[in-house]
């Protein structure tokens, strides 16, 4: 959106009364082709019972970053995982190994499931940068 469409915006909101909030919330990205495909498959996301615990990589888990489980990708591999329903974005950080659930090729933080409108499993396309 140009400067111009968020001024106006913006002062619609005021005009009205309307309060603005602004959150530091992690947005998807728009799906373009970027990194070759690996993997197609069923992701998930975990965090509550991780939170706050050691990874694989031996760094704390933080369900809020954009971060994710892979079995064989090194710690520090960027990929992008595209969720094949909605076709949004994001691209995570590779901290943590798992999924342990069969059937599964990611796990993704709550974060990056949300970014891409993942809330159980869903199905993604997932692309080394």
């Amino acid at each position: 959106m140009d400067q111009r469409k968020v001024t106006l915006a913006l002062a619609s909101l005021f005009i009205s009364g309307s309060a603005v909030v602004f959150s530091p919330a992690v947005q998807a990205e728009p799906a373009e082709p970027a990194g070759k495909v690996i993997q197609s498959g069923r992701a998930s996301w975990y965090g509550p019972g991780f939170q706050g615990r050691r990874t694989a990589s031996g760094e704390t888990f933080n369900t809020n970053e954009l971060t994710a489980a892979h079995r064989t990708l090194p710690f520090g591999t960027k990929v992008r995982v595209v969720n094949k329903k909605t076709g949004k974005s994001v691209v995570v950080r590779i901290n943590d190994r798992g999924p342990y659930a069969h059937g599964r090729v990611i796990d993704l933080s709550k974060a990056s499931a949300q970014a891409i409108g993942i809330s159980g499993v869903g199905s993604v396309d997932v692309a080394q940068l």
